[in-house]
């Protein structure tokens, strides 16, 4: 006998951890949306600083720059598929993303042609991008509650 029923069959949708039978949490939607915003913020601002760098320095140094800038994004995914994990199959976050900052700064200091300075602070452009997003959290929720009063 064939089920006839008007119900559809469940799908797998847009569940960006790929679970059938499972839907994100709102609190994992939340971690999904900052963790998009991050990344967008960091890539917005590694490319406005990466065109001032080397306007106002050499293309060199901007490009040094945006190599610390690629391992900081690379160091922002790992961090984020860390505590997409954490709670289920780990228990706490790796250290191992340590590893690939002072991997490239060894090799910025073995390497002439690299810069440990811009590389350092290309890779800190992720922080940057965590102060805008404070900060914007935090005059848009203070001016909700200022209007709700």
């Amino acid at each position: 006998m064939a089920n006839n029923s008007s119900e559809p069959a469940p799908s797998q949708g847009d569940n960006p951890t790929g679970f059938a039978s499972s839907k994100p949490s709102d609190s994992m939607q939340e971690f999904y949306q900052l963790s998009q915003e991050l990344l967008f913020w960091t890539m917005a601002l590694t490319a406005i600083i990466f065109v001032f760098v080397w306007i106002f320095y050499s293309l060199n140094i901007a490009l040094n720059y945006l190599i610390g800038a690629c391992t900081g994004v690379v160091y922002l995914r790992m961090l984020a598929r860390d505590v997409e994990r954490l709670g289920g199959e780990k228990k706490q976050l790796s250290k191992t993303r340590l590893a690939l900052l002072i991997g490239l700064i060894l090799l910025a200091s073995r390497w002439n042609q690299l810069q440990i300075l811009p590389i350092f602070l290309g890779f800190l452009t992720y922080k940057a991008s965590l102060i805008i997003y404070v900060l914007r959290t935090t005059f848009v929720s203070g001016s909700h509650k200022v209007g709700q009063s």
